[in-house]
């Protein structure tokens, strides 16, 4: 009997600073109210302890705009330019917390737009990253994320296209998509911004699904990174359970097999891995 967890299951860079960069803050403040723009990460159980030490989450921008002074943390995941354009205009202490490989993102768009060429960003249009990543492109700019979309895609004129992607976003689809658009003109520069850790934790669970039995994939169901990878995981093997916590998961499924992978996605705290992982080694 064999249980296999994934090396980089867990807390990727950006995640980790984010998070860090908020406990420190509540261990340095006095008195003074700490706020984060959105849930920091992805994660559930992040979000509720720190809430349980204080820290408020803005949902919205009415939210922000009511705000007189205090701290705002700004998430891994970054804001649009017209939510951050608002906090600098308030009387607040803004601590951006950005995972840098989005800010280099934004960069890169802005730069490109400057530069005349239309913005192509692969990614769930739905995404806080994407919206920060969008809102920094340009008029013209375009969120695509299916095949579907990126045959209905048209590039106006002579225009140069610069491709992007959602750091999260699952490697081969990218793939398959920048070969569609790429197809439509002869101006088009890629530039893969997926996350290096991304490719490498989708790369080492798809390699662990294909040769177990059952897969556990852990991560907050709002995670678009733990989302590709029960994607990635359940294309290899069909046992595949996705869960947020232990008490999600049914032991008693697990009582025939021989072997289990588990990975999880890069706002998973370790704690939550290791209990999923003790609690299956005893039923083997």
């Amino acid at each position: 009997m064999q249980v296999i967890k994934a090396k980089t299951a867990g807390f990727c860079f950006g995640v980790k600073r984010a998070v860090d960069t908020v406990y420190e803050q509540v261990r340095q403040n006095s008195g003074g109210k700490i706020y984060t723009y959105g849930p920091i990460i992805h994660n559930g159980e992040v979000v509720r302890d720190l809430e349980e030490k204080g820290v408020i989450v803005l949902n919205s921008r009415e939210e922000l705009e009511a705000l007189e002074n205090g701290t705002v943390i700004i998430r891994s995941h970054g804001v649009t330019k017209d939510i951050f354009d608002i906090m600098q205009k308030k009387n607040l202490k803004i601590i951006d917390a950005t995972c840098p490989f989005v800010k280099k993102i934004h960069n890169i768009v802005q730069e490109h737009s400057a530069q005349g060429d239309r913005i192509v960003i692969i990614g769930d249009p739905g995404h806080p990253e994407v919206q920060g990543i969008f809102s920094r492109a340009g008029e013209n700019a375009a969120v695509i994320q299916n095949a579907e979309e990126a045959e209905s895609f048209f590039p106006k004129g002579n225009q140069k296209i610069c491709i992007v992607s959602q750091t999260t976003f699952n490697y081969n689809k990218f793939k398959d998509l920048v070969e569609i658009i790429s197809e439509k003109s002869y101006d088009v520069i890629v530039l893969n911004t997926i996350c290096n850790a991304t490719k490498e934790r989708q790369t080492e669970a798809e390699s662990i699904a294909e040769s177990v039995d059952a897969m556990i994939v852990i991560g907050d169901k709002h995670s678009s990174n733990t989302q590709k990878l029960f994607e990635i995981c359940r294309g290899a093997c069909n046992n595949t359970y996705y869960i947020q916590t232990l008490d999600d998961l049914d032991l008693n499924q697990l009582g025939s097999v021989e072997t289990v992978g588990i990975t999880a996605g890069a706002s998973t705290p370790n704690n939550i891995i290791e209990e999923v992982q003790n609690n299956v080694r005893i039923i083997f």
